[in-house]
């Protein structure tokens, strides 16, 4: 398994950020199984990657945008990301702190249990790393979430993410588990659902597309069993536009209203 190099600087900022995050309750830590395996989650701005740094189980790697982790990229990324649908009149603030923030931003992705993901050739280092530590044993989480609604309690999933299965068979002949993940911060729970398993029953495409329903399905189902709250929505925007987690037929009769 891969050394990490930890900061004095990150251990610092993460005793502090532990400090003052939600002690969340977890449920359904048995649904993990005992090999390595891909926890999914939904990403709930940045509480979904701090929950998973420091609450996930075992060892465990979380994905995340390349770009945060080099200093030459980190400024433009988290301002085209984070911050360009804020008003104009404040955007300069933003671009000012998008460059404000770079130096954390490298000593935290750096440091933290990540891997790099990239929308280039090295996409295949991103897989080879994932697939290696999945074979140890350890587990990968991964917020696929991209600002495609899909309901009120998920966007929907980049799903090329599940590849990764193929490509583990292969190294391991046996199949690979999505655990399906919802993060609740006002309700300070963290729920694992049962593990979807990708097969060779289909085509690759049709595979990939069942996974990823499943998962939406299986989040879904997790926010909506819980007593109504609030939902922390993937894209940016005014709290006051945040989902409620009632079933969707209520929710839009709800707001209909």
């Amino acid at each position: 398994m891969r050394k990490k190099r930890t900061s004095w600087l990150y251990l610092f900022i993460k005793f502090w950020v532990k400090l003052f995050s939600p002690v969340y309750e977890i449920t359904g830590i048995e649904n993990i199984p005992g090999e390595g395996c891909v926890i999914v989650g939904n990403h709930s701005h940045m509480y979904g990657p701090i929950a998973s740094e420091l609450y996930a189980p075992g060892e465990h790697y979380t994905w995340c945008a390349g770009e945060m982790m080099h200093a030459s990229d980190v400024a433009d990324y988290a301002y085209r990301d984070f911050w360009s649908g804020k008003p104009k009149a404040v955007r300069w603030f933003y671009r000012l702190l998008s460059y404000a923030i770079t130096p954390l931003a490298v000593c935290i992705f750096n440091n933290a249990h990540t891997i790099g993901v990239y929308h280039d050739s090295r996409i295949l280092n991103t897989f080879r790393e994932s697939v290696n530590l999945l074979s140890g044993g350890a587990n990968v989480v991964i917020f696929p979430e991209h600002n495609v609604p899909y309901n009120n309690i998920v966007y929907e999933f980049q799903d090329k993410f599940i590849d990764l299965a193929r490509t583990y068979r292969q190294k391991n002949d046996r199949n690979l588990a999505f655990v399906p993940m919802y993060i609740s911060p006002g309700l300070k729970k963290i729920i694992y659902g049962k593990p979807v398993y990708y097969t060779q029953d289909a085509p690759g495409r049709e595979e990939r597309a069942r996974v990823s329903r499943e998962l939406m399905e299986s989040i879904t189902s997790m926010a909506v069993s819980l007593p109504e709250h609030t939902v922390i929505p993937y894209p940016n925007m005014a709290a006051g536009n945040y989902p409620s987690s009632l079933p969707l037929e209520y929710y839009n009769e709800k707001t209909e209203s």
